[in-house]
């Protein structure tokens, strides 16, 4: 078989260079809007999240020269998007309290997990890279967050009863249509998880699909599958050493549906506060922050949370 020669070396690295070109002439340009609500932390706590966090999740984005490089560029300016839509540090102020300290508790999770900052971004900007006394720094500041300390009473056992014995017309519905109902209390339990950084224990819960999708591997999971995370608040300690849930603070409902729910990845989201159960969110918007949260921390498990490694 004869070789290439070197004419054909030639014009390929002549169409080489026009693809190369090409790129750097439509390469993104990566813009940085007003910051229009600085986030208030402590000033150590914000030195972290400038180095290690404000180059995809603010206004603030801070583009070295090798980032304008096509192809890097074009994946700087996706990863920049993306970062944005999920939470904006420059524009914080969108998210309701209660919505800014989740998205921080999660956010400590992920640095912890090691999930973020995104390991390629971390090889080509090494300062980014956060370390364990770092770390410590964000967990101490996350741990004194008021919600943490949620406010209840001790009337959750009788309220409980009165839920199930809701008449129909006073079912609490969120604004997406989604009802609350304690059928789930008669589902499996899929994962039981403490979350200390946020001072909850959850007990999740699945319907019968999704058990099965789960014993099965099955990802994305089935149209028809639930998901209910039932949330405690701080957590106590008997006089025996056995961990105790707390306050109830939530009921987290996900109901997959592909078509009804595309616009939120094919789940619908509802969450239940307190004990009179009231729907969050004061619009339906509501449901485009669960989903940014879930984009951004499962996006490799279908966007559920917690659900039994293989």
């Amino acid at each position: 078989m004869k070789k290439p020669g070197l004419t054909f070396y030639k014009s390929a690295a002549v169409v080489l260079t026009l693809i190369f070109v090409g790129l750097q002439i439509s390469s993104p340009d990566i813009e940085n809007p007003p910051v229009t609500s600085e986030i208030s932390v402590p000033a150590e706590v914000k030195q972290i999240l400038e180095r290690a966090c404000y180059d995809c999740h603010s206004n603030e984005v801070k583009v070295e020269w090798f980032d304008k490089i096509a192809p890097a560029s074009f994946l700087v300016a996706h990863d920049v998007k993306e970062g944005r839509s999920r939470f904006n540090f420059s524009e914080w102020d969108k998210n309701p309290p209660s919505v800014q300290e989740l998205l921080l508790w999660e956010m400590v999770n992920a640095i912890e997990q090691e999930k973020m900052p995104l390991k390629l971004y971390q090889v080509a900007h090494t300062g980014g890279k956060v370390s364990a006394s770092e770390l410590a720094v964000l967990k101490q500041y996350v741990n004194k967050l008021p919600g943490r300390h949620k406010i209840d009473t001790a009337r959750i056992v009788a309220k409980n009863a009165s839920h199930q014995q809701i008449a129909p017309s006073k079912t609490p519905v969120a604004l997406n249509g989604i009802p609350y109902s304690a059928d789930y209390k008669n589902w499996k339990i899929i994962s039981i998880t403490d979350k200390f950084d946020g001072g909850s224990m959850r007990v999740v819960y699945g319907n019968d699909m999704m058990v099965k999708a789960i014993k099965d591997h099955q990802l994305p999971f089935p149209d028809g599958a639930r998901v209910v995370k039932v949330v405690w608040g701080k957590q106590a300690e008997d006089k025996d050493g056995n961990v105790l849930p707390g306050n109830f603070q939530n009921a987290q409902f996900m109901i997959k549906d592909s078509k009804k729910y595309s616009k939120t990845e094919g789940w619908g989201f509802a969450r239940f506060d307190g004990l009179d159960l009231k729907p969050a969110g004061k619009t339906v918007l509501f449901e485009q922050t669960c989903t940014n949260c879930h984009r951004m921390f499962a996006p490799q498990s279908d966007f559920v949370f917690n659900i039994p490694t293989k």
